[in-house]
């Protein structure tokens, strides 16, 4: 058989579980970034329409702290249930992240609504730090 066609025939029959996962993982990915945002005692969207950097900054490694694990849960995914069980503890790495930095430098949530950059970006690092983390727990 021509290689060409079996590369074809292989498109056609995984494009549509590839599209699935990735379309779930999408899905998960806005569903936990609005957890995230409904959890917070701020409304971040709000601060960051108003022009508020440090939310942004904040709120940016919060999308990107989601983001990096999903993906690597989408890469290795032999099923659905990979990609939905593993965003639970990548949910609570996030989550843990600002409570934890929450104490360590008092009130991460006044902190960016009076626009502390210095407080976002650190915490900025941090969700991508423990981000890291969490991918590589889940890639090995």
């Amino acid at each position: 058989m021509d290689n060409g066609l079996i590369v074809l025939q292989t498109l056609i029959a995984g494009f549509p579980v590839l599209l699935l996962h990735f379309v779930v993982t999408l899905i998960l990915w806005l569903l936990t970034m609005s957890l995230y945002y409904w959890v917070t005692p701020h409304n971040e969207l709000k601060l960051i329409r108003e022009g508020n950097i440090a939310t942004a900054i904040s709120s940016g490694g919060v999308a990107m702290g989601l983001a990096l694990p999903l993906a690597f849960c989408l890469a290795g995914s032999v099923s659905l249930w990979d990609i939905i069980i593993w965003s639970i503890p990548i949910l609570g790495v996030q989550f843990l992240t600002f409570l934890m930095l929450n104490r360590v430098l008092g009130d991460m949530p006044t902190r960016l609504q009076n626009n502390d950059i210095a407080a976002a970006i650190y915490l900025l690092m941090i969700r991508l730090g423990s981000s890291f983390l969490v991918t590589a727990a889940i890639a090995g």
